[in-house]
């Protein structure tokens, strides 16, 4: 990188502060001067974009590369079968995790998911490479974001493997972050992480934030900001369910759900991630840009689709049924947003709830 190209970076990196600590995203002073000392570009030399709805490669040699990278926006650094599965968070909801996880000096943290090594050299920056381990699932992302670490300055233990067990070799850690979306928190998360420690950790279309207990379980509320992330997944694969086509053995009965809240309420499709987990999403327009149809799948084999006043649906679990739960749940609570929800996890399993732990969300129906 040439010298115009490091100030130009610093001076980007500091107009993206102003404005994140304007917007609210951005409030802890200590994360502030680590976000300015760290660059994001040696992360990502090469990344995705959509431009006009195609996807666009984007590297250093572009004029805009820089100028991309320090916007609040996430970049797609790795395709599956022209599927992203890998990115670069956007710098707002990365800072609003961090400062959520409340590290301290001497604190020991386990990152999930290290994607380009970004979040793993922030986290260095304030704690000290020694105090942070990070854990990658894809090998060549591991060691790509370990060289692009060590170049930067920061020795973080960089480990490729299943980050849904954890690290226990350095365990037990004061925090855990997450930076990949789960449906259920892994249960070895809390044998590694002390008492009284946190884990942030993206779930369905939040982020919570849970306390560990003396006895194990740990408990917390969602984060109210935004947030999505792709899933956590196997080396090589995507995180998403395939499409189980359209059964032919389907129940249909009359809808009066309004599809275009199921599609663009982003408040309420938060509900239903809770209530109908592990299941993708997708909708149709008509020309006038209304929403047409609605379609849910899973990974067990559950679909459903809605459309022209009707819903049909089939496999193990009714996840129209769940859709029409969650909306009835968020109308009678008047559309409540993402603080208002919890978790409580133990050895067990998990249950999420509405403002208290006595308050569980409904279960997906079974079918029959």
């Amino acid at each position: 990188m040439t010298m115009h190209t490091e100030e130009r970076a610093a001076e980007l990196r500091a107009a993206l502060a102003d404005d994140l600590e304007a917007g609210g995203r951005l409030t802890d002073p200590a994360w502030r001067k680590v976000f300015e000392t760290v660059p994001r570009h040696p992360f990502v030399p090469e990344f995705w974009t959509l431009a006009g709805g195609e996807q666009r490669r984007v590297t250093s040699a572009d004029p805009d590369w820089l100028d991309l990278v320090y916007t609040d926006d996430a970049l797609a650094t790795q395709l599956t079968n022209s599927v992203a599965t890998s990115s670069s968070t956007a710098p707002g909801l990365m800072l609003v995790m961090l400062q959520a996880l409340d590290v301290s000096d001497g604190h020991r943290v386990l990152e999930i998911a290290t994607g380009t090594g970004y979040n793993a050299a922030l986290l260095s920056e304030r704690l000290g490479s020694h105090q942070v381990v990070t854990v990658e699932v894809d090998p060549v992302l591991a060691r790509l974001a370990g060289s692009r670490l060590r170049r930067s300055g920061y020795t973080p233990l960089v480990r490729a493997g299943d980050g849904r067990e954890g690290y226990p070799d350095r365990a037990p850690y004061d925090r855990l972050i997450a930076t990949c979306g789960f449906s259920t928190i892994p249960a070895v998360w809390l044998e590694q992480v002390r008492p009284a420690g946190l884990i942030v950790c993206p779930l369905g279309w939040g982020t919570v934030r849970l306390v560990v207990a003396d006895d194990g379980s740990a408990e917390g509320r969602f984060l109210p900001a935004a947030s999505y992330f792709m899933t956590v997944r196997d080396a090589g694969t995507t995180g998403a369910p395939a499409h189980p086509g359209r059964p032919e053995e389907t129940s249909g009965r009359l809808t009066g759900l309004d599809l275009a809240t199921v599609a663009e309420d982003e408040a309420f499709r938060f509900v239903q991630s809770l209530v109908a987990p592990d299941t993708a999403f997708a909708f149709e327009r008509a020309e006038d840009g209304s929403v047409t149809a609605v379609e849910l799948w899973g990974a067990d084999g559950a679909w459903a689709r809605a459309e022209h006043g009707k819903a049909r649906q089939a496999g193990p679990r009714l996840l129209w049924d769940a859709v029409e739960a969650a909306h009835e749940l968020y109308l009678d609570n008047d559309r409540p947003g993402r603080d208002r929800f919890g978790v409580t996890v133990t050895p067990e399993g998990q249950r999420t709830w509405l403002d208290s732990p006595s308050r569980p969300m409904p279960n997906v129906p079974a079918s029959a």
